[in-house]
């Protein structure tokens, strides 16, 4: 298995725009010599045609083979995305990346890492670690130590079961575990259970819910769905699945944002990180991060007030921020003093981090890795099987 990344907080995003918004984005676009974002028309996919493309996608040996075509299958239908060539091999990509086709993977040393993380969680809540050791050798529920069992667990689901039970049980849990559960990546697609729990707010989830959907993540049909909808179910200026690659790992529309951030460094002489966050983590509070610092030295080209470009910002985890003043006045701002028109999607920036992670990677390794897992799915479909092709919203799903 791929180490996992950490996502990209900054990158979530919900909106599912209506017929008249997408419209009027669509004009906005076009007057903005975006045009390429107006989707074609493209045939439509029959259940017969996607399932044998989704079949064709999944490994050769793979256990389970009929389960993992039907959830994939399933999420696409309930999520209305055309199960094109393209679309299936992006998904089959992602799963290959996150978790090689296992629901629970087994993460070596998990035990090693979770007790590490544990002494830097105490230390940041200046906990001393003699007090918190001494209540990982408390009894938990099966009467194992909660210390005990973390030591055993090989997996993140064994791991999450073990920090509920004990932030539940041990009053200590909660100060150490201040945003409850740490492990905040579950299943095959290695879904962030923030965005879960936000889109499921939005749109409701189609499946029966067991405990919650945070555990929902866990099982093979909730990732893969929740997968589906934050590599798929938005509209993007992308020609590239490599950009929702990327955006897969840092949070939707970062590449879009972090091709935003180059044309504010071009237009300002500022250097400037393109990592894809429009504000500081946290959103909308009264904390003016570097990018608005940067496009406010350049209000007066740009004719905004300060509000204005805060307020633009703002739609910056929305399809919506293509179409503000500031999007469209710092690319012409831009473009002029290049001479030559910018692309409107760059890799991120991004680091990544975490636990699991030690080697030096980043959001761009990521989003390569994942393409070239694309590309070989794409090159092995059969000439035989529909070659229908494009971005996410390009054709209805149709029954048959």
């Amino acid at each position: 298995m791929e180490p996992c990344a950490c996502r990209h907080a900054d990158g979530l995003s919900l909106s599912r725009s209506g017929l008249t918004r997408f419209f009027c984005l669509a004009l906005a676009a076009l007057s903005a010599g975006c045009a390429r974002d107006i989707l074609p028309s493209e045939p439509a996919v029959s259940a017969q045609d996607a399932r044998a493309l989704i079949d064709e996608a999944l490994p050769a040996k793979l256990a389970d083979r009929s389960g993992w075509g039907a959830d994939i299958y399933a999420g696409f239908t309930a999520l209305t995305v055309a199960p094109t060539r393209d679309n299936v091999c992006a998904v089959v990509a992602v799963i290959a990346q996150e978790s090689g086709f296992h629901v629970d993977p087994v993460i070596p040393h998990l035990g090693a890492i979770a007790k590490r993380e544990i002494d830097a969680r105490a230390r940041r809540a200046h906990i001393p670690l003699l007090i918190v050791h001494s209540v990982l050798e408390l009894k938990s529920a099966d009467g194992r130590t909660y210390g005990e069992r973390i030591d055993e667990a090989q997996t993140e689901k064994q791991l999450s079961d073990i920090f509920e039970d004990f932030i539940a049980g041990v009053p200590l849990g909660r100060n150490l575990f201040e945003d409850k559960n740490p492990i905040r990546t579950r299943g095959p697609m290695q879904v962030n259970i923030a965005f879960a729990e936000q889109f499921s707010a939005a749109t409701p989830y189609p499946f029966p819910v067991g405990r919650s959907i945070a555990d929902e993540v866990f099982t093979r049909r909730g990732s893969i769905y929740f997968g589906i909808a934050h590599l798929l179910d938005y509209r993007a200026p992308y020609q590239d699945y490599l950009y929702r690659f990327a955006d897969f790992n840092a949070g939707q529309y970062a590449s879009r944002n972090a091709a935003f951030q180059s044309a504010v460094a071009l237009a300002s002489g500022r250097k400037l990180l393109a990592d894809g966050a429009l504000m500081p983590p946290g959103g909308n509070g009264g904390e003016t991060g570097e990018t608005e610092r940067a496009v406010r030295g350049l209000s007066e080209q740009l004719g905004l007030s300060d509000s204005a470009i805060h307020s633009g910002l703002s739609e910056g985890r929305s399809k919506g921020f293509e179409a503000t003043q500031v999007y469209q006045r710092v690319f012409a701002l831009a473009e002029t003093k290049s001479g030559h028109r910018l692309p409107r999607a760059v890799l991120p920036q991004i680091k990544l981090s975490g636990p699991k992670i030690k080697r030096d990677l980043s959001t761009a390794w990521y989003a390569h890795r994942v393409e070239d897992r694309f590309k070989k799915c794409v090159r092995a479909y059969s000439s035989a099987l529909p070659r229908v092709s494009g971005n996410a919203h390009a054709a209805p799903m149709t029954t048959a």
